[in-house]
């Protein structure tokens, strides 16, 4: 069943059928400034537009049945921007979660934040935690607001909670980490799409991304749209995840003895 979020929804074509689908995709929302730039318009507009898009993206997602869909939409970085683009950037997001909540509710989809929420307004606070608060039950999917959010201050995080704990510098491994980051309910991205052609991941999900596929779109966010998610399935559809391992079908023939330290060929020929 397709998730209708706007009832003057654009018609779009059924979703393709794929042999694989990711179970979770991540974005990076970009371009919002250059799209305004081109138009003559302010920065602020841009990033108005960019939001205006979300809406269509969640829908074109969501009627492929993907669980998880996460939003990089402000980093830690970003708060060296002019102060106006800042504030215009939090009153986007406040508009957004008063226009959106109930209908991301509505539709069965679950509203998570990712980041530090102890920077902003105390009233935008409460608006995030309104929106996870009516929509934690839901299962259709779960939609993460990367808001205020660096990886490398997650990783921080995860290790300060470490110490913390207490845990013995032995018993620490990957799992560990994992569980302690902000993703910890979430399965780590299998796509990370960044729009606007830039091919760099910005801080973002850095740990969460290791064996990710990555997809680098032209598109400008404000101009993204559901066939750019498409193209983006299939391209990903066509790929081999190796996860640092060599497939059966890629495999050598030959037989390789398990204490051969230099990986030499051994000879079966008899």
């Amino acid at each position: 069943m397709a998730i209708v979020l706007d009832s003057q929804r654009t018609e779009t074509p059924p979703p393709l059928q794929l042999t694989r689908l990711p179970q979770h995709i991540a974005i990076i929302m970009d371009g919002n400034g250059r799209w305004a730039k081109e138009r003559g318009r302010s920065r602020i507009a841009g990033h108005r537009a960019g939001t205006e898009n979300i809406r269509k993206v969640i829908e074109r997602v969501a009627d492929y049945g993907i669980p998880h869909f996460t939003l990089f939409a402000f980093s830690t970085e970003n708060w060296s921007r002019p102060q106006n683009e800042v504030r215009g950037l939090m009153q986007l997001l406040s508009f957004y979660l008063r226009r959106e909540a109930k209908k991301l509710h509505e539709n069965g989809i679950k509203v998570v934040h990712l980041g530090d929420l102890s920077s902003l307004d105390p009233r935008l606070q409460r608006q995030v935690n309104q929106a996870i608060e009516l929509t934690r039950n839901n299962t259709r999917m779960t939609l993460a607001l990367a808001w205020n959010y660096g990886g490398r201050a997650d990783i921080v995080q995860a290790v300060r909670r470490i110490a913390a704990e207490g845990i013995r510098a032995e018993d620490i491994d990957e799992s560990t980490v994992s569980a302690r980051l902000a993703t910890a309910d979430i399965p780590d991205p299998d796509l990370i799409i960044r729009t606007a052609g830039e091919m760099r991941i910005s801080n973002f999900l850095l740990w969460q991304a290791a064996y990710a596929e990555l997809s680098f779109i032209p598109a400008y966010w404000p101009d993204f749209g559901p066939n750019d998610i498409d193209e983006a399935l299939i391209t990903y559809s066509q790929r081999t995840r190796r996860f640092g391992g060599v497939p059966n079908e890629e495999r050598d023939s030959e037989t390789v003895s398990a204490d051969d330290k230099n990986g030499t060929r051994v000879d079966t020929s008899g």
